[in-house]
């Protein structure tokens, strides 16, 4: 069965957005940002909610620049050609690889895990991940934890969610004191 993950940057004190909207403190160095590339290899499908969307259009023609770097390209050549489904009760259409969700996450999920496929299901955005981890739906937790205090703003994990105990499966440190920590829910 496909495993649903949750991979975003977040600052030591628990949030992946500050209280101004900003998350400039969370730019990858060329080491941090082949962890995400490779994450997004791994995938076969990405779900995300509106914002997550429209930030992440950018990607969909950054490859057609070729003052891009390779790794640069890399990652855009790798997000343009992954299927998306986003989630939005505001936005008519969407573009690239991407479809309107025509169901609930829940109902989403399984049908993907239902269809014959490869790679992992991944969410994006705190409020679409917030809803899943409440249905107990996310299978691993990957967190690039920046060493930054941005003091509030949104938080990687909902503040309600109930206990949900986890391994440890992988640990990393990079040069520029990003940590990575990936979690697989125990069940």
């Amino acid at each position: 069965m496909r495993s649903v993950t949750y991979s975003m940057s977040v600052s030591l004190d628990g949030y992946i957005v500050g209280p101004d909207g900003g998350f400039n403190w969370s730019v990858p160095d060329e080491e941090v940002f082949r962890l995400a590339t490779d994450e997004v290899r791994q995938l076969g499908v990405h779900l995300l909610g509106r914002r997550l969307y429209e930030t992440m259009l950018y990607w969909e023609t950054a490859d057609e620049d070729p003052a891009m770097d390779f790794s640069t390209r890399e990652f855009a050549t790798i997000w343009k050609s992954l299927p998306k489904v986003v989630f939005s009760t505001t936005l008519p259409a969407v573009q690239g690889n991407a479809r309107l969700a025509s169901g609930g996450l829940a109902e989403e999920i399984e049908r993907l895990r239902a269809e014959p496929g490869e790679g992992d299901i991944a969410i994006g955005g705190a409020t679409l991940a917030a809803e899943a981890a409440a249905a107990g739906l996310i299978d691993e937790y990957r967190a690039r934890v920046y060493p930054v205090l941005v003091g509030g703003g949104i938080p990687f994990f909902p503040r309600h969610e109930r206990r949900v105990d986890l391994e440890l499966v992988e640990t990393r440190a990079f040069g520029s004191g990003v940590a990575y920590l990936r979690h697989r829910v125990a069940r």
